[in-house]
């Protein structure tokens, strides 16, 4: 029993670091594509070669593939990703810097006592 759920675990944590890395590799090649009608294929190329690997069983062999994932897409990631403006780390994140204490800013306008 505890051998069946230690491979049902390990499975578990395999699945869910190819999902992670087909996800961070897939992000990546829309910056590598800039405009969607160049991301499409390179999309359908990704996808392609995870599926061509779904069907295989043996856990050592899973986790060196996933490895070698890793490895490339850490190697090919690109060097000045798109970050979206708002995000940690965009051009727009904290902008506008918190108001020096003792102003006070009113966020009902329209609605002031009269």
């Amino acid at each position: 029993m505890s051998g069946s759920a230690s491979y049902l675990g390990r499975r578990a944590l395999q699945k869910e670091r190819v999902r992670i890395l087909y996800r961070r590799a897939l992000k990546d090649t829309l910056n590598w594509a800039v405009h969607r009608h160049l991301f499409y294929p390179d999309a359908d190329a990704l996808r392609e070669r995870f599926d061509a690997n779904k069907n295989v069983e043996d856990i050592e062999t899973i986790d060196r593939m996933i490895a070698d994932g890793e490895a490339q897409y850490n190697k090919w990631r690109h060097p000045d990703p798109y970050i979206v403006p708002w995000a940690p780390g965009g051009s727009k994140f904290t902008r506008n810097p918190t108001p020096p204490s003792g102003i006070e800013i009113v966020y009902d306008y329209g609605r002031e006592d009269h």
